[in-house]
């Protein structure tokens, strides 16, 4: 077991964090599984990865401060010794117009869904270069890339996060690290059919498929860029978005 890898995803108490850490879980890593508030969510994810044969660590933090992220980070480092795989899924979403944006509402979402892979990554890279391999998968999403009205906030984070993974992707390319963005389209909750009518369908009528996309989907292309088959995916972001432009 000691020379099991370790994957950190934030997040992960449901949808597409649950299937990120289930799926890596299926591929032999051990997992750290992050939630902000809802403990036995994140208990039952890790439950199920251990039922997988991976060994689980709940932990749990609002990620929205660097002494949060730092605690986050040494709490896998004490379980575990190392984090191989960082998976920075976790974010805010408020539906806020402009002009009623305070300082402390947009604070709120830079430090969650931006700089919390700032500092996470910087907590994790130093074992990464240490041991000559990782990789970090950051999150952006289609709608955010696209220009989010009511959410301006989230649209400037989720850019800066696809810049954070440009920049460390080129850094860190040379020590076998690998850094970069997946960028979901509509996405089923773990609750909901993927085709089923709902209050997302003026997204979904831009989706050439059809239909949501399934967090398992989404999952399948972290997995790929955690493992050696991904080892030459770089500083990209995958789109998975059932065809829709972006």
């Amino acid at each position: 077991m000691a020379d099991r890898k370790v994957a950190l995803v934030t997040g992960a108490g449901r949808n597409i964090g649950r299937a990120v850490v289930l799926g890596l879980a299926q591929d032999g890593f051990d997992v750290v599984v992050n939630g902000s508030s809802d403990r036995a969510a994140a208990a039952a994810v890790a439950a199920e990865a251990e039922r997988l044969g991976a060994r689980a660590l709940v932990a749990m933090a609002d990620i929205g401060s660097p002494e949060a992220c730092a605690a986050l980070a040494a709490a896998a480092l004490e379980a575990f010794g190392r984090v191989d795989v960082l998976v920075n899924n976790a974010a805010l979403r408020p539906a806020q117009k402009f002009l009623d944006i305070t300082p402390a509402d947009w604070a709120r979402v830079m430090a969650v869904d931006l700089e919390a892979a700032v500092w996470l990554s910087q907590a994790v890279l130093p074992g990464m270069v240490a041991r000559g391999w990782g990789r970090i998968v950051n999150f952006t999403g289609m709608n955010a890339i696209h220009g989010y009205a009511g959410r301006a906030p989230v649209s400037v984070a989720k850019h800066g996060a696809w810049g954070l993974t440009k920049a460390l992707a080129k850094e860190f390319a040379r020590q076998g690290i690998t850094v970069n963005a997946v960028s979901p389209g509509p996405i089923a909750a773990d609750d909901e059919d993927p085709a089923a009518p709902g209050p997302r369908q003026a997204y979904v009528a831009k989706v050439p498929s059809g239909r949501m996309g399934t967090p398992a989907e989404v999952a399948a292309v972290v997995r790929m860029l955690a493992g050696e088959s991904g080892a030459y995916v770089n500083g990209q972001m995958l789109q998975v978005n059932g065809g829709a432009e972006t």
